[in-house]
This record gives C-alpha cells, sequence and structure tokens, in this order.
C-alpha cells in the first residue's frame, strides 16, 4: 500500500477513520523554520466535521499533537511526527455494511486486493485520512509563505450551479460563508441546493477552483515530472475527486491557437504572457505566472436511500446506509485542495534549490 508522498518534502500518512487515532511523518522539512502552530491548528479547523449545518454532524475537535521535530517553535531539520486522536467513532453505524459492497465505495476493490477490509466508515479510505494531508499541507504554508507563495481556493461550483465569471470571487470572504463559495449569490445557490440534498438523503457533487500566486519560474521536472503532472497527481489522489484541469483545461479544445497562445511581453526588466490560458505553467516549468486550476468532486459516495447492492457471498441485496455523511464535500474539501497543492510547490522548491547548490 502507498502510504507516502513526495520526494524531498515526504509525507507519510497512517491510521483510520475509526481506529485510535491517525497520524503521519513529515520528512525532508528544512531546519530552523519558524512555525505558527496556531495557523496549522487553524487550518484543520477548516477541515473537521460538524462545523456547519452543512456538513457530517460527527464531532471532532482534530487537535493536532507534535511529537518530534519541533524545538522551542521551530523545525530541527528531523523528521515531524504528528498525531490527531479520533474521539466519536460511532462503528455500530457501520455494522449493517460489514458483508456488504456499497456502491461508489472502496469496499469492493480493498476486499479483492488485500481480502480483509475495515468497515467502520471505509478504515484507511476514509477521509478522515485526509486531516494529515492538511497538517502537512499547512506546515508547507508556513515555508511557503516566508518566500511571498500564497495558495487560495474556494468552491466554484455545486451541482448544476456554477460560477462563470471568476472575476466575481471575492477572496476576503470565502471563509465567511458556510461554502466556501466567496460570492453571496452564489454561496445562496449552493447553500440551497446540498440542504435540499440532505432532506432528500441524497449527495452533490462539484468543483474547487484554485490559485497559486508567487511561484518563480523554473519548477517543474521535464519529461515525466512536469509541474502539471505531479498537480494532478495529488489532487486526483483526494477522495471523490475525479477530475483535474490547468489552466483554461478543456476549454481550450474549444479554441484557436491564435486565441489560446499567450503572447509575451517585457514588463520592466522581466518578461511576463498578456493573457495566462495556460494556467501559469509552459513544457511542464512555471513560468511566473498565476497558476490557477479546477479539482472535480463526484457526489458522496454514502447516501440516506435505499440501494441495489451485492453482498460478500455475491448475493444480490438492497440496503440503506447509517451513519454521519456530508451531503456535498465542497466545503471541507478546499483546504485538503489547497494543502496538497502546497506539497507539490514545496516538494519542487526543494528540487529546484538542490539544483543551484553547488559543491
Amino acid at each position: 500500500m502507498s502510504n507516502s508522498f513526495g520526494s524531498l518534502f515526504k509525507l507519510t500518512t497512517y491510521g483510520e477513520s475509526h481506529g485510535e487515532q491517525i497520524g503521519g511523518i513529515i520528512d525532508g522539512c528544512p531546519a530552523n523554520i519558524t512555525l505558527d502552530l496556531d495557523f496549522i491548528q487553524s487550518e484543520l479547523d477548516r477541515r473537521k466535521p460538524g462545523q456547519s449545518s452543512l456538513t457530517t454532524t460527527r464531532k471532532e475537535s482534530d487537535i493536532v499533537h507534535f511529537h518530534s521535530g519541533i524545538f522551542e517553535g521551530k523545525t530541527t531539520g528531523t523528521p515531524i511526527a504528528f498525531s490527531i486522536k479520533n474521539k466519536d467513532q460511532r462503528s455500530k453505524d457501520y455494522s449493517n455494511i460489514k458483508e456488504v459492497f456499497r456502491p461508489s465505495h472502496a469496499d469492493f476493490t480493498y476486499q479483492k486486493k488485500y481480502g480483509i477490509r475495515d468497515y467502520r466508515g471505509g478504515g484507511r479510505s476514509s477521509a478522515r485520512e485526509t486531516a494529515c494531508r492538511v497538517v502537512a499541507g499547512a506546515v508547507a504554508k508556513c515555508i511557503l509563505q516566508k518566500s511571498g507563495i500564497q495558495i487560495r481556493a474556494c468552491v466554484d461550483s455545486v451541482y448544476q450551479y456554477r460560477i462563470t465569471d471568476l472575476n466575481q470571487i471575492n477572496w476576503e470572504s470565502v471563509e465567511q460563508f458556510d461554502t466556501r463559495a466567496g460570492n453571496q449569490k452564489y454561496n445562496q445557490y449552493f447553500r440551497e441546493a446540498i440542504l435540499e440534498a440532505q432532506r432528500e438523503g441524497n449527495s452533490l457533487g462539484g468543483s474547487v477552483y484554485t490559485e497559486v500566486l508567487g511561484l518563480p519560474v523554473g519548477l517543474g521536472e521535464p519529461v515525466f515530472d512536469k509541474f502539471q503532472a505531479r498537480l494532478g497527481y495529488a489532487l486526483l489522489g483526494i477522495n471523490a475527486v475525479k477530475g483535474f484541469e490547468i489552466g483554461k483545461g478543456f476549454l481550450a479544445t474549444e479554441m484557436k491557437g491564435s486565441e489560446h497562445n499567450d503572447a509575451f511581453e517585457k514588463k520592466g526588466e522581466n518578461i511576463h504572457t498578456k493573457t495566462n490560458h495556460a494556467g501559469g505553467v509552459l513544457g511542464g516549468i512555471t513560468n511566473g505566472e498565476k497558476v490557477y486550476f479546477r479539482t472535480a468532486f463526484k457526489p458522496t459516495a454514502t447516501i440516506l436511500k435505499e440501494q441495489n447492492s451485492v453482498n460478500t457471498e455475491n448475493e444480490s441485496i438492497k440496503f440503506t446506509a447509517k451513519g454521519r455523511h456530508d451531503a456535498c464535500v465542497l466545503p471541507r474539501a478546499v483546504v485538503i485542495v489547497e494543502a496538497m497543492a502546497a506539497l507539490v510547490c514545496m516538494d519542487f522548491l526543494l528540487l529546484e534549490q538542490s539544483r543551484k547548490t553547488t559543491l
């Protein structure tokens, strides 16, 4: 099983949704970096369950405990170990699916691959594991911010509602809305749609729009480790993610080369592009412009409606899920997307730094 992400800045996670705890080890973090522990906790708070009427009612404080790699508020260069306790498990809610393969879940594939599975909340395949990614992403953000690099994201679509004009996003208001839409009108659309799905016992999907500002020219390792390739790999590894596009993405298929090409121009002593349809990456290498991308999430797999399935005895059955689940994962997914983007940026920065270091 692959439980690690990254090359020089590496995260390894452990734990299950209904185990005693989840946690991880961050290896390769530079030494003598002051970490804002309150900021790291605030990032976890953005992801934790039970934060609004739109999310699961599971109550987890998600307090992170650091065990190594930090001394007097600064990194020591040694592995940073951390843990987050699980406190509000209700494993009995999953007893009815012990022998059931839930539609669109990992039950069937885990059982066939490993011959065993933790059916309590999905075990290792649960999105609860993403809390560990948020911790590591927050550590990376602390370092990136010192280099003037900012990562910001918001929900830009839920179900059939989408913010088509991204200039309408008010980045200062994203955290003020429980949908994290960053637009008052669409916040209402998204909210009503999610609440309606809750009442129906159903679920919705959508997308997260993300921007990375301040990246230098030169990040990315062609030909097999291009910047956008690693970014796509990172984001498609998040639970429920089904799509990724950078720059104009699929809209580029509807454009001519004369429309899509980003012309260069000189601004002072620097070279920039007049437009940014490429999304800040050329040839797999960052070009100094804003990197922007969208991440698509499917509807939450667990719904409170009767469904057809098959059990471990290969018998056709009907079942209804129990438990506490998000009708839409988007509001809590924003910080997870940011975290994975931060890990990618941090890793590439260290790689580029190592390239320029002479012995």
